[in-house]
């Protein structure tokens, strides 16, 4: 595995290997009095961020740290990028500097594929467009593994904007692959229009697909994609397709609650949901950062030295 870019094209067995790289990460780093690795002491890793995330950028940040890495944060909006500087002139700036990973997020679906053609070092796709997001689905897959003791064989459904949401296309083939039923669940005009060829369940009543769920992932409404109206009014989206304490009684006991965040308080998720022990939304969030630090070692060491 040279690149990280989509869960598409992971196998099941690279995908678990990350999964089990990732168990020994926090296990490794939990409960020192220091938490870092020197496993990629002298290597750099560039965040290379086209769009804004706090989020995302931090913990691969923090990730980067931990396994003793040097870190470059190049914000495209304050670099010469903004000036009209190619994606390509960027590619070969960073490899003037040495870099031996770029974590890439921007706005065009294909973008980090492109980076691949122009540097020699490893790349992640921190998010394009909204086609992938890999590591997101990653920790999602990870978050159930210690939640549910597996993802084999559970029931999964994400809820609300399937059209914009890289999320929810990495979270389909990752979990499927290994071995989840997953249903999709939101308004027609929030579901792509190829769903057909995905291997999923779709329903559009969120009540009936709550029955018999191991887990449920409420996505963001994401405005900011969104050129149309897809809905009539934020209310009557929450009515139909907001999470709260009633649905959340449907659900079976131990089902659990997720969300790849920010989140739309009393839109897509009611805030006593969001603050309930059967969340796992703080959880996903540390869960993120041992994740990309497994993915980090094992695309710049193979997987040989700790």
């Amino acid at each position: 595995m040279k690149h990280l870019l989509t869960t598409k094209e992971l196998s099941r067995e690279e995908a678990e290997l990350i999964l089990d790289v990732t168990e020994q990460m926090a296990e490794a780093v939990t409960g020192r009095e220091v938490p870092k690795l020197p496993a990629l002491r002298g290597r750099t890793v560039v965040n290379l961020f086209f769009e804004d995330s706090t989020r995302t950028r931090t913990s691969f940040e923090t990730a980067a740290k931990r396994l003793s890495a040097d870190v470059v944060n190049f914000a495209a909006k304050t670099s010469s990028v903004n000036k009209g500087e190619s994606l390509r002139d960027t590619a070969l700036t960073l490899q003037a500097m040495g870099a031996d990973a770029v974590v890439i997020r921007h706005p065009a679906a294909g973008a980090p594929q492109r980076l691949t053609e122009w540097i020699e070092g490893a790349v992640l796709n921190a998010g394009d467009g909204t086609h992938a997001h890999p590591t997101q689905a990653l920790l999602d897959a990870y978050t159930m593994k210690k939640r549910l003791g597996g993802v084999e064989g559970r029931t999964v459904a994400i809820v609300g904007d399937i059209l914009h949401s890289r999320v929810a296309r990495s979270n389909v083939w990752l979990l499927s692959k290994l071995g989840a039923h997953v249903r999709l669940v939101g308004p027609p005009t929030l579901l792509p229009k190829d769903i057909d060829d995905w291997p999923v369940e779709i329903g559009y009543d969120l009540d009936a697909s709550l029955k018999g769920v191991d887990a449920v992932m409420m996505l963001r409404v994401q405005r900011e994609r969104q050129n149309a109206a897809f809905f009539p009014t934020a209310n009557e989206y929450a009515r139909l397709y907001g999470l709260d304490e009633r649905r959340l009684a449907l659900m079976p006991d131990h089902a659990i609650v997720m969300h790849p965040g920010p989140m739309n308080r009393g839109m897509e998720i009611a805030a006593a949901v969001a603050d309930s022990p059967r969340a796992t939304i703080t959880e996903q969030v540390t869960n993120g950062v041992w994740v990309r630090m497994a993915v980090l070692y094992l695309l710049l060491t193979n997987g040989e030295s700790k």
